[in-house]
């Protein structure tokens, strides 16, 4: 069953923190913003929803640099209920898909409870301030992908982000494969 995402809180602060990357080093959320703020991304080796879209995703987060907007990708699913989500196996998505910019594991799921991310993809689009200014999908794709003309919601959110600081009032929200909790967590 598809997860569906909260609506945006606006202004809600960005979370920080320091996470392992599939390129072997470590990176701070922080340090991937742009000079006009930042998309944060939960996404999944696995899921269908995020491979539907995978090389949208890429060109959305090349295309928002010439804007000043960072991006980053974050797998917090339980590797071990989930083996295809392993860190090994994110490295390797990483590479087939030409991901430039850092792809981190949040194997504790630290990350993951602090943002509230519901599913894969879950995308959190913030502001220079590092404001909360867009919660939505990244299209109109589902689990499969869609028209090559789709409007693109969250590369035209960040931009108007970049532009002006604050992201769209209408917002449809993403929907994917829930986050793999683990048990103990």
């Amino acid at each position: 069953m598809a997860a569906v995402p909260p609506v945006c809180e606006f202004g809600w602060p960005a979370v920080d923190a320091t996470l392992p990357g599939t390129d072997g080093k470590q990176h701070r959320i922080f340090d991937q913003a742009g000079p006009n703020g930042l998309v944060v991304a939960f996404i999944c080796n696995h899921c269908p929803y995020v491979k539907a879209v995978i090389r949208r995703i890429v060109r959305d987060a090349n295309d928002l640099k010439a804007h000043g907007i960072g991006f980053v990708a974050i797998n917090a699913n339980d590797a071990e209920t989930y083996p295809e989500d392993s860190f090994d196996n994110m490295a390797a998505f990483a590479r087939e898909h030409d991901f430039t910019f850092p792809y981190l594991h949040d194997a504790d799921q630290t990350v993951a409870r602090a943002y509230d991310a519901v599913c894969t993809p879950d995308f959190f689009g913030f502001n220079a301030d590092l404001k909360l200014q867009y919660r939505g999908r990244l299209d109109a794709s589902r689990k499969e992908e869609g028209a090559g003309d789709l409007r693109r919601d969250l590369y035209e959110a960040m931009v108007q982000v970049a532009e002006t600081g604050k992201g769209p009032q209408d917002q449809i929200p993403s929907m994917g494969c829930s986050i793999k909790w683990k048990d103990a967590a």
